[in-house]
């Protein structure tokens, strides 16, 4: 791991990295997150009853829509041009639980991972917007890169990948 924030000039102070000088390379991150609910309301989400809609479809929808402006709301963010982003979801009945898993992909000089683990956070808020008339007790969490490929540092992968 490196000890240097590349985010830091010589001064200490917070400045966007330059990564003019870098090859473009084909950049991929996964990363994933999860939603624990009470039994009933996963029950509602799965059986489409919540009454503003589709959570799971406009949840992955809402996934999209923020990697696509990662950028603005990451203030030191690069802006991208992604090539591709999936957004899933899966119905964990045995956790309770909505798993999140958002895949981002990029041919540039910068990582994906932020626009990843946007479209993870935003599902998951869009989810507990949603449902939150039924189960305010909902618990955001688990949200972390779970792959990356690509760039200077190579790859990474978690050591557990769940």
């Amino acid at each position: 791991m490196s000890d240097q924030l590349t985010h830091l000039d010589e001064h200490g102070a917070a400045r966007m990295v330059d990564v003019g000088g870098k090859p473009d390379t084909e950049r991929v991150a996964i990363a994933g997150g999860a939603v624990y609910m009470q039994p009933e309301t996963l029950r509602l989400i799965r059986d489409g009853a919540i009454k503003k809609g589709d959570v799971l479809t406009i949840a992955r929808i809402a996934g999209v829509m923020a990697a696509k402006r990662t950028s603005e709301l990451i203030p030191l963010c690069h802006p991208l041009p992604l090539t591709h982003l999936d957004v899933e979801t899966i119905l964990d009945e045995e956790a309770n639980a909505v798993r999140i898993t958002a895949t981002a992909r990029t041919v540039g000089k910068t990582g994906v991972e932020m626009e990843a683990l946007t479209a993870v956070s935003v599902a998951a808020l869009t989810i507990y917007d949603m449902a939150k008339a039924v189960d305010r007790e909902m618990r955001l969490s688990d949200i972390r890169l779970l792959e990356k490929r690509g760039g200077q540092r190579g790859d990474y992968v978690a050591g557990d990948k769940t």
